[in-house]
């Protein structure tokens, strides 16, 4: 059972309303719905977030009481996907051996590389006295014909009980394994432990699961950096794990047994701890011997490893966030790394998957392009009824709607599309974020489709030998999707152009408001990844085709 230290609300609430007019009924109200949906939409996304109000506890520290570990040698942790830094009870500096820090660099990507950060793995004794942080044991290399190498390390107190500890490395999982052999003439009783100290990232994403993560009673918790430096968390509940997590790794630490206690806290250090106990102390009476298991996943958040790391670490495949629109991420992910497997590059990936969509949502789409093009033929006869019953409300709405009978269509058949379009563009944005392969992916010019172009209108791409602050940094990704966007405003116009001169004509303010949306959509594109402009982009020009080919199609037809 999850403990939550006070009551508190968390959830995300949406709010849209929309006041259906007739005035608006012309052949851009789809466009300026979407634009408004996902302006609305996107502010809400990035600043809401769900935030559970606790009280601060002071639970009991599950650490060594031991801090100064400077005479404990250090040795090399090797095997599996990563090498680390062993120093007693404590494991640090873990690199990742597949995954480079700079695109086309040497240096691997480390996880608890700070000064002060480590993983922790050890037992507190009631009755004799445990290995602490400050322990120095006897190690050795042991050959393992049926598996990984055993470092074994071996550490006896003076009252008759042997500690053996057992390392393996399969993957990016450590394997810690505990026997203690009980050699004395007494009982005495140990808890097991682990935890995790780190310090939080310099740049931090607010879209990104990034923090503490809890897996207790078969769910996912999760604090950020942010709301542990006012609170701290604690959890009760049967096995399961407790870590830390970045927008690509996460450090995860599980301990055997059944009930835990978990902790997620700042320290008075300003350091952040994520540790796990057992509830219940596990009694070993004289002569007796018994064996602990942790498990440690220090690596990326990839479907592949997390799925081969669940094994030993049940649920952890689980900590991949892919938002709300979940159930279309998941797929939009697989996707794309297949079509990468066959092309090679996820800038051309995108594209095709964009345009598969496109041919996908093709029947509603050619509804909606044969929607338009009848309301650019009822515009005059809808301005006639505008001005004829301006002063009658209800008969202006009546003829609307006889007026919309007569040409079988509606004022919203050319909205479904892009609503569509709404929950694939988060899903997609999602999966750009999350994925571990598309990270330091390149496309043409842009050396990360993960990240926002990072060129500049303002030093002319580059050219200029000056650096733009990053506030004004709007790429050519963003302003070529803007300048599609204005190409498709242009084909979706009337073929004479014509607008009402009117100022205080509903169409024509909304055709005035549309000749700004590109600029808009420019600037809240210029931040997102690169890759999702890039999928915009291939829409709109593989829109712009589509309703070429149908109004082609009209000509051809008369």
């Amino acid at each position: 059972m999850v403990k939550y230290l006070n009551n508190g609300s968390s959830g995300f609430q949406q709010y849209m309303s929309a006041k259906e007019s007739e005035k608006k009924s012309n052949i851009t109200t789809g466009v300026l719905w979407l634009a408004m949906i996902l302006l609305a939409a996107w502010l809400a996304y990035t600043w809401l977030t769900p935030k559970p109000a606790v009280n601060n506890p002071s639970p009991a520290e599950p650490a060594s009481a031991a801090e100064n570990i400077s005479d404990v040698p250090a040795q090399k942790l090797r095997g599996g996907d990563i090498n680390a830094k062993l120093q007693g009870l404590r494991i640090s500096d873990i690199s990742l051996m597949h995954y480079q820090q700079e695109k086309g660099g040497a240096e691997p990507v480390r996880l608890l590389s700070g000064d002060k950060e480590f993983l922790e793995v050890g037992m507190l004794a009631n009755g004799t006295a445990a290995p602490t942080a400050g322990t120095v044991w006897r190690s050795e290399l042991l050959k393992n014909d049926l598996g990984p190498e055993i470092l074994r390390m071996t550490w006896k107190n003076s009252e008759g009980y042997e500690f053996v500890r057992d390392i393996t490395v399969t993957g990016y999982v450590i394997n810690v394994t505990d026997t203690v052999a009980n050699h004395s003439g007494r009982d005495a009783s140990v808890t097991p432990y682990a935890r995790i100290v780190r310090a939080a990232p310099a740049k931090q994403s607010s879209t990104v699961a990034a923090g503490a993560i809890a897996f207790v009673d078969d769910g996912i918790e999760r604090e950020s950096w942010q709301r542990m430096t006012k609170k701290s968390y604690a959890y009760d509940g049967p096995g399961g794990y407790v870590g830390f997590e970045d927008q690509y790794w996460q450090t995860i630490a599980r301990i055997g047994g059944e009930d835990q206690t978990m902790h997620m806290k700042m320290r008075a250090d300003e350091l952040f701890q994520a540790d796990t106990a057992a509830a219940t102390a596990v009694n070993i009476r004289a002569g007796e011997t018994k064996s602990f298991s942790a498990k440690i996943y220090a690596g990326p958040k990839t479907p592949g490893d997390l799925k081969s790391a669940a094994a030993a670490i049940p649920g952890i495949e689980r900590t991949i966030d892919y938002g709300w629109f979940w159930f279309l991420a998941r797929p939009l992910l697989w996707a794309i790394n297949a079509l990468f497997d066959f092309v090679g590059n996820y800038g051309i990936a995108i594209i095709i998957l964009t345009i598969l969509l496109r041919i996908a949502m093709w029947p509603l789409t050619r509804k909606s392009y044969t929607s338009m093009a009848a309301m650019q033929k009822m515009q005059p006869e809808m301005q006639r009824i505008q001005k004829l019953y301006a002063n009658d409300k209800i008969r202006m709405q009546a003829e609307m709607t006889k007026l919309y009978q007569t040409h079988k269509t509606s004022p919203v058949s050319g909205c479904l599309p892009m609503l569509l379009q709404i929950p694939i563009f988060f899903a997609l944005y999602r999966a750009l974020l999350i994925s571990v392969p598309m990270r330091q992916a390149g496309f043409l010019w842009i050396p990360d489709l993960a990240a926002a172009d990072p060129t500049s209108v303002f030093n002319l791409f580059g050219l200029l030998p000056y650096s733009v602050p990053g506030w004004l940094t709007i790429g050519a990704l963003p302003i070529i999707m803007g300048l599609t966007m204005w190409w498709q405003q242009k084909l979706q116009s009337p073929a004479n152009g014509a607008a009402p001169s009117d100022p205080t004509n509903p169409i024509a303010q909304t055709t005035k408001f549309m000749k700004w949306l590109p600029i808009l959509f420019v600037l809240l594109f210029a931040w997102m990844p690169a890759g999702l402009v890039l999928y915009w982009t291939a829409s709109n020009l593989f829109g712009i085709g589509q309703m070429w080919w149908i109004k082609r199609q009209e000509k051809k037809s008369k």
